[in-house]
């Protein structure tokens, strides 16, 4: 007999659209164990049409239409339990992105919700990255996107404040972000953790994941500064086709990842922190997290 609990979710990036398939085994001791199945990837940056020109194409609106029907279509084949699609960023800033909601509804039947950044803050930040907070200890929790940077400052385990910032890796590239906007984020950071005593960050996104793989790090250990800028030095010297065929990254993460990088240096720089410590665990993970804890919830005794 088959054990655990499928479930699913849909993660629409500014930079990629990911589809997560993660089994929960309900271990003696109640603690559930989290076990992913399945990711797949798709590269379609939906981020360069709604930062460039504020609308996404009806090239890459057909594109996104026909992932969605492949993802409901495995979704169908897995069988979970239950499933959530959310969007982030670049929909969130696409003029047509409501439109693209109800389109999604029609094509799929998916109910897709564009999340504001908070509350992909408060997702990414649930059971996943709490394992890693230790009571007494100050946080800086660091989330970058394509589209969007979410910041959280924890203490003692707890969510203090939390802000999302117009700076993202795919907004970088496209020459969109003002240097007022790394003004505000510093003096927010600044703001928030100059009364703290020693403050650790913690990073999620596919960059800070890649940069710690890199490395030879293993989940939820930590980099220092200088570990991130040597990586990022032996990237920079290259160019994109070499990024690709000798450094093995993606296309899609080839010419993001440096601007990705010089968002988590300068927060941790804001902020004191010396490390960050990398989890590799993202909203997707988090959307699961939150669809096992509703399940026990409707099904408590």
């Amino acid at each position: 007999m088959e054990s655990g609990l499928r479930f699913a979710a849909i993660d629409i990036g500014s930079n990629a659209m990911r589809l997560l398939f993660t089994r929960v085994i309900e271990k003696k001791n109640g603690k559930p164990f989290f076990i992913k199945e399945s990711l797949i990837r798709m590269p379609l940056r939906l981020g360069h049409d709604a930062f460039t020109m504020g609308t996404i194409s009806k090239q890459n609106c057909e594109s996104f239409l026909q992932t969605i029907i492949g993802f409901k279509n495995l979704i169908e084949a897995y069988g979970p339990v239950s499933y959530r699609a959310c969007a982030t960023a670049a929909m969130r800033n696409a003029k047509n992105g409501l439109d693209l909601v109800h389109r999604v509804k029609e094509s799929s039947g998916i109910d897709l919700d564009i999340i504001t950044g908070q509350d992909e803050a408060r997702m990414i930040l649930s059971r996943n990255i709490n394992q890693y907070l230790i009571t007494k200890k100050y946080y800086i929790h660091i989330d970058v996107g394509g589209g969007s940077t979410e910041l959280t400052i924890i203490s003692d385990g707890i969510k203090q404040i939390s802000k999302s910032f117009s700076i993202g890796s795919v907004r970088l590239l496209e020459g969109k972000v003002q240097k007022s906007y790394w003004n505000d984020m510093r003096d927010w950071i600044k703001g928030g953790t100059k009364t703290l005593g020693k403050i650790k960050a913690i990073g999620s996104g596919g960059n800070i994941n890649k940069i710690a793989s890199m490395l030879g790090k293993h989940k939820g250990e930590s980099l220092n500064h200088a570990e991130i800028k040597k990586v990022i030095n032996k990237i920079d010297a290259k160019d994109i086709e070499d990024r690709i065929t000798i450094l093995g990254l993606r296309p899609d993460r080839a010419d993001v990842i440096v601007h990705a990088s010089k968002i988590y240096l300068n927060c941790m720089k804001w902020a004191g922190a010396k490390k960050i410590i990398v989890p590799q665990s993202g909203l997707a993970d988090g959307i699961v997290s939150q669809l096992y804890d509703d399940y026990k919830g409707n099904n408590a005794a």
